[in-house]
């Protein structure tokens, strides 16, 4: 049996994110021997979305391709970076005409791994449905090309059922842990890895779904440990106790605040892509 390995990492937060990200990524794909890694950036600009700059120090590091979620938007000058960089995804299910790609397929050693990245709707702007996007990738990968990659889905158009068994990771940016869960058991069987990102707090329930499919509800964050989600815990606490909207920074670190990254690690049948084992990680800083 052929065995790869992916390393998914979850969301970046601000200038002390990626510090960790560069300081504690390139050692963790050595220790797991990774051999594909998926990093999820939208909070990588100072908190709030990506620059070109963050984009690439995220890729610097080690990531293979990097996702994203609502926050994606923040950065309009970002926006021209989505079209032209194949390595950079945003949710599949916005709607047609959107800038970006939602999905992607990249070869890495002979490998074919696809990438999908979708977006929730509970508890956040209802856009298309993740559920029939997922459908609409997946059953046209027989056909797919990364050229392909961003029309799929915006065509509308369900082609047969996929022939492809190549290893298929899902990062779903989403707020409710029940409709994490739902789309898990949803995509069962016909994913690598479903895993979740966007409450930036790591969960305890990695395991292997019944159909094969590796999950995990949120792979947590990469940036300062202590704080309020990766930010600075006095304006989080400020903004809660008075419900002033105040701006949210990223947290530095400091006495009591390490430098952590969090996500999993997942090993995968080369032939089926289905998950062999689905393990926690979290790495921190010094």
């Amino acid at each position: 049996m052929a065995v790869v390995k992916a390393l998914m990492i979850g969301d970046v937060v601000g200038d002390s994110g990626l510090d960790a990200l560069e300081g504690l990524l390139p050692a963790a794909i050595r220790e797991y021997g990774a051999d594909f890694v998926v990093v999820n950036g939208e909070n990588a600009a100072k908190g709030f979305g990506l620059t070109e700059k963050t984009l690439r120090r995220i890729l610097s590091a080690g990531a293979d391709m990097v996702t994203s979620g609502n926050h994606v938007w923040e950065k309009r000058e970002f926006w021209p970076v989505m079209e032209k960089e194949p390595r950079i995804l945003r949710p599949a299910n916005y709607p047609a005409g959107t800038v970006g790609r939602g999905w992607a397929l990249m070869e890495k050693a002979g490998v074919p791994w696809v990438v999908i990245n979708l977006q929730g709707r509970e508890q956040m702007t209802p856009i298309d449905c993740p559920f029939r996007a997922f459908d609409a990738i997946f059953n046209g990968l027989g056909s797919a090309t990364a050229s392909d990659a961003h029309p799929l889905y915006e065509s509308g158009g369900f082609l047969p059922d996929s022939p492809f068994t190549g290893p298929i990771l899902v990062d779903f940016h989403a707020e409710s842990t029940r409709e994490k869960e739902a789309l898990g058991y949803f995509i069962d069987g016909r994913a690598s890895l479903i895993a979740g990102t966007h409450t930036h707090v790591q969960t305890a329930d990695e395991r292997i779904l019944p159909r094969g499919s590796g999950y995990i509800t949120d792979l947590g964050m990469t940036g300062v440990a202590g704080a309020v989600i990766g930010m600075d815990t006095k304006i989080c606490l400020d903004q809660t106790r008075t419900q002033v909207p105040y701006h949210m920074e990223p947290a530095k670190p400091g006495p009591g605040l390490r430098e952590v990254m969090t996500g999993v690690v997942v090993e995968i049948d080369r032939e089926t892509g289905r998950a062999l084992s689905v393990a926690r990680v979290a790495k921190f800083g010094g």
